[in-house]
């Protein structure tokens, strides 16, 4: 990279990560890390990414989030790096399928599931540095929601992107109900983005919305473990209507029966349309919707997730019965913080950053929440002070998990919130279905 005249050298400290992508070194040497990080950051040339250019992602977001107005923003990722990097992720990202398998290389590998993160930066460079960097070897699983509620979405989805163009095949970025229109122009990362690129604002917001249709539903790891964001999902059952008379309408109609609720199957969630801003909540592409917003019960079979306005609820039976069907240990979804679970009787809370909510025959169901100290901004007075953690799951049968949680780094940076969280509900209940943008 130039180090021309409108090139600051900025400090960093080191955060411990692996050296290369290609090997399993936990904590590289002092030499494999730069001493001082250039912005504006520029796109490689060649188009490939470094880990060198990695690290002076991580390390000028870190430092412009404790030392530039968000408005300053351009100055460290000026707008042709933003295209350049959200249209390379996006092409990789959709043309992986609604569900990807994920293989892993050896008998030693482990795959990181991580869950929420909202925005939190600060946490997730933690994280990194407690479990490791993305390796050869060791494969992260990101669960969805890097938007919305904290300050730095903008910032944490970026370098999950500059990640997953590094290391395709060891980083998968799955898609969370905040990753939407509704979710984003409520919750706070619309605003984000035009607070942080001004007139080139709304440009940015569409590309990122555009990425967002890209990114896959659900994955299934080494054969044993599925991993989606709200979890299960129903079967749309199509039966045929009769053909109209006359030569100008021979079609034949396809109509979704919905009278009586039963699990989908893994060749369903392969055909569903994922490609839409804002998930339906009717029609017939209820599928994404269920994947993105349904929620677990202790109440058997399911049922209509009144609670949220979208998507399902589902009981223990329905668990097992998944897990039974396609040879799964492991159920591992997210979007459930300690506000959500508040509201859900008989599931325990996320003062940990995880729970065990189904234990079944076959295997068990799990939250994990990886944004601790949620929300950033609150609008009651007493914090929920919660936990977050994040799942490892080793090889050879990936189906026993070990859990580590931690606490919020502290303190954070100083920084207005980008959304009413007076007046915003903090979980997302209550959804105004008319502000969504269904495409049916």
């Amino acid at each position: 990279m130039s180090t021309d005249d409108n090139i600051t050298n900025i400090n960093i400290s080191p955060i411990s990560r692996d050296a290369d992508a290609s090997t399993s070194t936990d904590k590289p040497s002092p030499s494999s890390l730069p001493a001082v990080v250039p912005v504006p950051l520029t796109w490689p040339p060649d188009g490939q990414l470094s880990l060198e250019w990695i690290h002076h992602v991580i390390s000028a977001f870190d430092w412009s989030s404790k030392n530039l107005p968000p408005s300053s923003f351009p100055s460290v990722l000026p707008v042709p790096v933003f295209d350049a990097l959200v249209l390379t992720a996006s092409k990789i990202l959709h043309k992986e399928p609604n569900c990807v398998r994920i293989v892993t290389p050896d008998s030693d590998s482990t795959v990181v599931v991580i869950g929420d993160l909202h925005g939190q930066l600060h946490d997730l460079l933690f994280l990194f540095q407690d479990a490791g960097f993305p390796s050869e070897n060791r494969i992260f699983v990101f669960n969805g929601d890097y938007v919305d509620r904290g300050a730095w979405g903008l910032e944490t989805f970026l370098l999950l992107l500059a990640l997953k163009v590094f290391m395709p095949r060891r980083v998968y970025l799955l898609r969370g109900n905040h990753e939407s229109k509704y979710c984003t122009s409520t919750y706070g990362f619309e605003n984000e983005v035009l607070a942080k690129y001004g007139d080139k604002g709304k440009h940015v917001y569409r590309k990122c919305l555009g990425c967002f249709e890209g990114l896959p539903l659900a994955s299934i790891i080494a054969e044993r473990v599925f991993t989606a964001h709200g979890g299960l999902f129903r079967s749309i059952t199509v039966t045929r209507s009769k053909r109209t008379k006359g030569k100008k309408n021979r079609r034949i109609n396809l109509v979704p029966e919905t009278n009586a609720l039963c699990l989908g199957s893994l060749e369903e969630l392969s055909k569903a349309q994922r490609s839409v801003l804002d998930p339906p909540w009717e029609g017939r592409n209820l599928i994404p919707g269920d994947v993105l917003w349904s929620d677990p019960s202790m109440k058997p079979g399911l049922s209509p997730n009144e609670e949220r306005g979208i998507g399902l609820l589902w009981g223990p039976d329905c668990t097992e019965e998944f897990l039974k069907k396609f040879k799964l240990k492991l159920i591992i979804r997210s979007h459930e913080g300690p506000d959500a679970r508040e509201n859900m009787p008989g599931l325990a809370g996320m003062d940990e950053g995880y729970t065990i909510d189904h234990d079944v025959e076959s295997g068990k169901l799990i939250t994990v929440f990886s944004a601790p100290d949620y929300p950033q901004f609150q609008a009651t007075e007493e914090r929920y002070n919660n936990k977050g953690a994040y799942v490892v799951l080793k090889s050879p049968d990936f189906g026993s998990p070990e859990f580590r949680s931690f606490e919020a780094i502290t303190p954070r940076p100083k920084v207005n919130a980008y959304y009413d969280f007076e007046e915003v509900i903090d979980s997302d209940e209550d959804l105004d279905l008319a502000s969504m943008v269904p495409d049916l």
